[in-house]
């Protein structure tokens, strides 16, 4: 019996590396194309249809695995193939129905303490932003009329930081500087266009 569960115990090991794996190369061709399409600009005019077809085909392949296997959390794919699961839903912005129905499954998750709460907070935040309504965490920045990269409307400004803390985050001023030191897109040359844009690409994929 006791040679029956180690048999079982390599067996499993192996079918959760293996998950483990691809949601590593996944999230590694999403920052490679990311990479590429920066350097040569592309990146920064609408939403490069490259990176939307890694975004778009990478989420439904991560909602094949909530489908068989719940949250991939720690425990199943270990602690980078938790966070690569993370930034691929993070990214599947074209697919509102995968972020908004991964988001309780994820907060179960961490309630379990197979993920970290700000992973909740971030895809929250990153709803509420394309659905055009304050964020709670602080975690979305956008151009602003002035041509700066500023933190999205607040639900509640004066409990921001009381919610941050309550998930593991930084006060936001110490976001806000971080986001200013690494934001390497530069700003819109027409904000209303953009702003327009953006609500159609909205609409079009089922966010507004």
């Amino acid at each position: 019996m006791e040679g029956l569960h180690a048999w079982f115990g390599v067996v499993r090991w192996h079918v959760h590396s293996g998950l483990r794996r691809r949601l590593l190369d996944m999230a590694e061709e999403d920052e490679r194309v990311r990479a590429e399409l920066a350097a040569s600009g592309e990146l920064f005019r609408s939403y490069p249809p490259r990176m939307a077809e890694v975004h778009n085909r990478n989420g439904n392949e991560l909602q094949v695995v909530i489908d068989q296997h719940g949250w991939p959390g720690r425990s199943l794919v270990g602690e980078d193939g938790a966070e690569a699961a993370w930034l691929i839903l993070l990214h599947a912005i074209g697919n509102p129905a995968l972020q908004r129905g991964a988001l309780p499954i994820l907060q179960d998750a961490i309630a379990r303490g197979e993920a970290p709460p700000a992973h909740a907070a971030y895809l929250e935040d990153k709803i509420r932003f394309f659905e055009r309504r304050p964020q709670r965490y602080g975690t979305q920045a956008d151009w602003d009329e002035n041509g700066q990269m500023t933190t999205w409307m607040l639900e509640d400004p004066e409990k921001v930081n009381e919610y941050r803390r309550s998930v593991g985050l930084d006060p936001l001023v110490e976001s806000a500087r971080q986001v200013d030191e690494i934001a390497d897109e530069p700003p819109p040359r027409d904000f209303q266009k953009r702003h327009e844009e953006m609500e159609a690409w909205a609409r079009s994929v089922g966010w507004l």
